[in-house]
This record gives structure tokens, sequence and C-alpha cells, in this order.
């Protein structure tokens, strides 16, 4: 009997436990320390896979000039997926008006109290990313210090070449213990699916999704607009990957997304997935797949459209041209300074709700049902890494060998 793969069990693990959430709903709250157990495995290796992989990663490209060009690709898609998501999420929440019949006096506080983020600048943020303390950043899991850290190492290690081959070696065993570790955690993935998927479920009743039903679906609607009129353009005419094999691959990844709500936490299956089955060579997963878990918020974004058009129109104010052009840049900056873990986005809309003047009571109420948007959300995240390093992937010819069945689908065509 053929044996079922990684996809597969994590489709039916999510399916069961989704399944027994709605059955037995609070009841099925016993299996949360398992998901916790899954959760913590995650957060035990992404740090240090992060870390290894970058240095890598970059040190592996061998060529500065090659990879400014990389990389300045890399970030070019990220900032443009995300002005690009932006907008789709203000369109599709003008159109589809969330907030209209939504009376304010409908508005129950839920959950703990929120605090706001402190006001963001662009100078702040990027003071932000540099660590004062490396070895402070890595043991807090702060990644986006990490990466930051781990990039000029590799970058060092690229202008020494040679000189350092015996710690390049170092890293490279240490990057294949980590994947290694890697693989070995995913064995529980099922497992902590099935788990993740009953709990969250479960946990949350039926009264706030009928009340915010319109405002729910919104946000589903933008990601899967985001999907069919970003993503879809990227893969098949940018990318030129095949969209059913393309969907088929990138199955296992949504699940872990949607269980995990969690970018940084997806980020070992989103690895494994893009190396061994999009083909895509290590030295440009390794970087573009962990920066993008921790700048890359095209969900977030779609987010934060949708929430600010549903409380300016509950409220009745009208947001201008010129206000929601300065809402997109503001957003642009806030997700990439988003950190790549659950309810961040509760935080920051706070502080980007009252940056617009508009008022953050109904954030108290969302917080009830923010786990089935940030499900969908963190899944658009995840998958707009994917998609702009296939992109890349095409672009700088960096596909490993093919196998046979999509040899002629995948394999790159050579550089003009």
């Amino acid at each position: 009997m053929k044996k079922m793969n990684l996809a597969t069990q994590v489709l039916i693990a999510f399916i069961a436990g989704t399944i027994l959430g709605i059955l037995f709903q609070k009841d099925i709250l016993f299996l949360q320390p398992v998901g916790d157990i899954f959760l913590r495995l995650i957060q035990m290796i992404v740090v240090p896979l992060i870390f290894l992989s970058i240095i890598g990663g970059i040190a592996n490209i061998g060529d500065i000039r090659k990879l400014r060009r990389i990389g300045s690709k890399i970030l070019g898609f990220y900032v443009i997926t995300t002005i690009l998501s932006t907008i789709i999420g203000l369109v599709v929440a003008n159109l589809m008006q969330p907030g209209k019949g939504f009376d304010a006096n409908m508005i129950v506080a839920t959950g703990d109290p929120i605090k706001e983020a402190a006001p963001m600048t662009v100078g702040g943020t990027i003071l932000s990313m540099i660590p004062a303390n490396p070895l402070h950043a890595l043991s807090e899991g702060n990644l986006i210090q990490v990466i930051i850290f781990a990039a000029f190492l590799g970058i060092v290690m690229t202008m020494l070449g040679d000189k350092v081959s015996t710690v390049k070696k170092f890293v490279d065993e240490g990057t294949q213990i980590m994947f290694t570790l890697t693989d070995l955690v995913m064995k529980t993935t099922p497992l902590g699916v099935f788990a993740l998927a009953a709990c969250s479920i479960g946990e949350y009743g039926t009264a706030l999704f009928s009340v915010l039903a319109m405002f729910i679906l919104t946000h589903y609607v933008g990601a899967i607009s985001v999907i069919i009129l970003l993503y879809l353009f990227i893969i098949k005419v940018i990318a030129r990957y095949p969209l059913t094999d393309f969907f088929r691959k990138i199955l296992s990844i949504w699940l872990v997304a949607f269980s995990t709500t969690s970018s940084s936490g997806t980020l070992p299956v989103s690895l494994k997935v893009t190396e061994e089955e999009f083909h895509v060579k290590n030295e440009l997963a390794s970087f573009s797949l962990p920066l993008g878990a921790t700048i890359n918020m095209n969900g977030i974004a779609v987010y934060y459209a949708v929430t600010i058009i549903f409380v300016a129109q509950i409220y009745g104010m009208d947001m201008t041209l010129a206000q929601q052009a300065m809402f997109i840049f503001i957003t642009t900056m806030i997700s990439i300074g988003t950190p790549g873990i659950p309810a961040s986005g509760i935080v920051l809309a706070v502080m980007l709700l009252n940056t617009m003047g508009l008022p953050a009571t109904i954030m108290g109420m969302i917080v009830g049902i923010f786990r089935p948007i940030d499900m969908i959300h963190t899944a658009l995240n995840v998958t707009g890494d994917v998609v702009s390093t296939l992109a890349v992937a095409r672009l700088e010819n960096m596909y490993d060998t093919p196998t046979e069945e999509n040899s002629e689908d995948l394999a790159p065509e050579a550089q003009s």
C-alpha cells in the first residue's frame, strides 16, 4: 500500500479536527496541550533554522553582485505585492461594505483589554530591525533582527570567499542538522494540526460569528481576490508555473498556516515544500522565505484595509482618496514591521485606527473572532512568500533539476 504524503495526512487531520471541534466545541479543549506542544516544537527550531539558513543561503550565492540582484528582486516583489494587496483589500471592502447596517450599539467588549502599540515611524521601524545585541535577539526570537545579523554574516563570508571555507562548511553542516531536525518535527504535523484545528473551532461560540458575519466574509473575499487577481498572474506570467501543480503542492503549507496562524511557525514546512516539491534552489529559498515570513505580510495588509473601512462605515466616516492613499503607505510600513506571530495584528490595528482618527472600540469585540480571520490571512502571507520566491527563481534560473513528470513545464528557460 502506498504511503500517504504529508499534505494528505495534514488535510485528513485538519478535516477530522474541524469536525470534532464543531461536534464537541469546548469539550474538545482537552487536546489543547497537544497543539501547544506542536507549536513549541516549531518555535524550538525556527530561530536556529532561520539563522543558519540565511547565512548559508547568502554565502552559497557566492557573488555580491548576484546577491544584490536577487535581494533587490525579492524585496521588490514583497513591497509591490504588499501595496497591491492593500489596494485590493480596500476595493473589496468598499464594494462589500461590511460595516453598512452595523450599529455601533452592537459593539460588545470581549476578551482582555487591547493595548495600543507605540506609534511607528520610518526611522523607528528601520532602527528596530538592527540588533544592539545579536545574542539577545537570538534568545528573544526577534526574527527580523536575527535575519539582519545573519545577512551581515553571510555577506561578509561571501566577501572573504575561500578564507572562511571552514566556517562555511560548519554552517552548511549545521543547516543540514536543522533540516533533519525539521523533518523529525514535521512527522508530528498531522497530530498537531488535528489538535489545533479541533481546539480553534471548539474555543469560539457562534454568537459573534453571526453578528460579524459580513466582516469575516469580507476578509475571506479580500484574501481570495489577492490570490485570483495578483498571485495567479505572478504564477502564470512571471513564474510560469503550472497552476494545478502549484495548488496541489501548496496545500500542506496552507493547512499548517491555518492551524498555527503564524507565518514564522509555518516556515519549516514552507522551506521543505519549496525546496523539495517546487525544486527551488536552497540558496534562494533559505534567503527569501525566512525574510518573507518576517516582512512580507500581504494577508495582514488586507486585514488592515478591511478593518479600517469596516470601522469607518460603522461610524459614518467617508475616507477620501487622499486618506486612503496615506493609509496604503502606512499599511505597507506597518505590514513590514508586523511580527510573523499569532494575533500581532490586533495590537497594531488599534494603533492604525488611532492614526487614521477612527475609534478603536470595536477591536475588543474582534478579538473574539480574530483567529478564523487570522487563519486566512496567514495562509495568504505564506502564499505570497512562495509565489515571490518562484518568480525570482524563474527570473534568476534558480530551479534545481525538476522531476521527470514536470520537466517540460518547469525546466527554467535559458536567460537571454
